[in-house]
């Protein structure tokens, strides 16, 4: 049967006071696509689109983004990925992410959603300059609550690597196999969650941030009922990189109930740790 191979790639490169595309490369059912409004500012936005409408087993996609030396770079996704049940092999997607001096990138994708027997694995490496920065953030949902969809058998993995001047300073493997709603029904792992979200922060900017998120998060609960009482979320910091003592480390997880619960607290978030350019727009439409 016929699979998914496509490869996208993107950089950008600092000119006076804005960010500019310096470099451009697409292949199969990778496509990138630029708003007009974000192609001359401080922070370029690209979308990444799979043509292809979603990945299933043996379906092969590679990104590549860098932010030359002071420029910013932000990435998001036309759409929610999704990942369909797979007759054979497993569907990957390998993200490689590279900001110069003073540079910055974000990875916001939308939500990947995983169907009943997905196979899926995912793999992220990022480098970045001793002063530069990034902010991650990936959303997975269990199926679409709304239509009465549970995952009885999926295979996940996720797995980071994110070093700062060359040290690394994130590792983490995330991977369950089988029945994902049992798993995540227990109180130890998910408390009945069937949308999670990781955002991890690094960067000069993130110990500023740490008081803000945690506030966030708390007002957030303190409603403490309608959407909010479905989700659980916590916010730590460390410092990380060279001895300058300037880089750190923030990780938030969030688990909720469904996907709606989830970007009810996700997207301000997103906007609080994103600085000036916010929330992108297409998240919102």
């Amino acid at each position: 049967m016929q699979r998914v191979e496509a490869r996208g790639r993107i950089g950008v490169r600092r000119d006076g006071a804005a960010t500019r595309l310096a470099d451009l490369f697409q292949e199969g059912a990778a496509k990138i696509r630029i708003p007009r409004s974000h192609a001359a500012g401080e922070t370029l936005e690209a979308v990444l689109i799979n043509t292809a409408g979603g990945l299933t087993g043996g379906d092969r996609v590679n990104w590549q983004a860098s932010a030359g030396e002071g420029a910013h770079l932000s990435l998001t996704t036309q759409a929610c990925e999704k990942v369909y049940k797979a007759s054979a092999g497993t569907a990957t997607v390998d993200i490689s992410l590279r900001a110069g001096a003073g540079g910055a990138v974000a990875w916001l994708p939308q939500e990947t959603i995983l169907y009943d027997r997905a196979a899926f694995s995912r793999s992220m490496d990022v480098a970045l300059a001793a002063d530069a920065e990034c902010l991650i953030v990936e959303a997975l949902l269990l199926g679409r609550k709304a239509m009465g969809e549970t995952v009885r058998n999926a295979a996940f993995r996720d797995r980071w690597r994110v070093r700062v001047g060359g040290h690394l300073v994130h590792a983490e493997d995330f991977r369950f196999e089988g029945d994902a709603a049992q798993l995540f029904s227990r109180i130890a792992t998910g408390n009945r969650a069937a949308a999670m979200a990781t955002i991890l922060m690094v960067g000069h900017r993130a110990e500023a941030s740490l008081a803000q998120a945690r506030a966030m998060i708390a007002n957030h609960a303190s409603v403490g009922s309608g959407v909010q009482a479905g989700i659980r979320a916590g916010v730590s910091f460390w410092r990380v990189g060279p001895a300058d003592g300037k880089s750190g480390k923030l990780l938030a997880r969030i688990v909720a109930e469904d996907g709606y619960r989830l970007r009810s607290l996700l997207q301000p978030l997103i906007g609080l740790l994103n600085g000036k350019a916010g929330l992108p727009k297409i998240w919102s439409t």
